[in-house]
């Protein structure tokens, strides 16, 4: 058995013991502003896009699949074996994030909360079967959280006063949310969703940022800077290098760093990079995407799927 279904093996054993006590949680409040999406191949074809799915009382994450969409499970319940004919297996498989966020318990022991959008996708994972976090639900996690938590907003720049920075405060004051401005690692506050921006190479100093020069496989970002930040080499979904660009690239991900919130990155090889990264901040750009890159003006969904 390679190591990564070792992984999912250890994974998918204790979501079936938490099956038992959580798949058919009927009972309490029925949350609210709730949305269901499931799609395959990295957000690239939609299966399901229901924006008021049908709930029951206090629903887990895995009764709300099966009661809005034909699923299968195995594993006593606790794992999503297939969705509308759509299975699992040969290094493709089912996978679930809630506002964006990778849940670290099985679906059947996760509750709904006021504001959840729930994203399942069935993807490639011979590359990383980790991806922590995906901005394709934005504007969430910044609007409703996570874990039927919210989370203060901050966003942290290299330059403080520059337009960039400026750019993405404007973004988020359209959604009415508040965020304090500060320089990077500033603040020893670490339960914060924060935003890091300017070009990579003035951001290394983040441990989180750190992660994107490593690949797929530590950031979970099909992505990744080379050369000291001046280059970026996008990837396939079998962690491969597709292309590389220097001067004006930009790129919007996200990731996390240990059990901290996740960390957004609206940055680039340059100044140039990061103003297109700016630019695709976005719910429209980034709506069903793990990561975007952009190019030459056009905003590249991530894994690359060029030939």
């Amino acid at each position: 058995m390679p190591a990564a279904s070792a992984i999912r093996a250890g994974v998918v054993a204790v979501a079936a013991t938490l099956a038992l006590a959580g798949c058919g949680l009927g009972a309490g409040s029925k949350p609210s502003a709730v949305a269901l999406l499931v799609t395959q191949g990295f957000g690239a074809q939609t299966i399901v896009s229901n924006p008021a799915p049908k709930i029951v009382g206090a629903d887990t994450v895995m009764r709300m699949l099966e009661r809005n969409a034909t699923t299968t499970t195995r594993y006593g319940g606790g794992f999503v074996q297939s969705v509308d004919g759509l299975a699992g297996g040969g290094g493709r498989d089912w996978f679930y994030y809630v506002n964006g966020v990778e849940q670290q318990r099985g679906a059947a022991a996760t509750r709904l909360h006021n504001g959840d959008h729930v994203w399942w996708d069935r993807h490639d994972w011979s590359a990383t079967n980790d991806v922590p976090a995906v901005v394709g639900s934005f504007p969430e996690p910044f609007v409703d959280g996570y874990g039927g938590k919210r989370l203060p907003l901050r966003i942290e720049c290299t330059q403080s006063a520059s337009r960039a920075c400026s750019a993405v405060e404007k973004v988020f004051s359209g959604y009415n949310l508040i965020a304090s401005l500060g320089c990077l690692l500033c603040s020893q506050y670490n339960q914060s969703l924060r935003v890091l921006v300017g070009p990579y190479a003035t951001l290394t100093a983040d441990p989180a940022a750190d992660e994107l020069a490593h690949g797929v496989g530590s950031s979970g970002v099909y992505a990744r800077f080379e050369n000291g930040g001046r280059t970026l080499a996008l990837l396939d979904a079998a962690g491969h290098v597709v292309r590389s660009a220097g001067t004006g690239a930009g790129l919007v991900a996200a990731t996390r760093f240990g059990n901290q919130p996740p960390v957004w990155f609206v940055t680039g090889t340059d100044a140039a990079g990061v103003a297109a990264a700016v630019q695709a901040f976005n719910a429209a750009t980034l709506d069903q995407r793990f990561a975007v890159a952009v190019l030459a003006g056009e905003a590249i969904p991530l894994p690359d799927s060029r030939p």
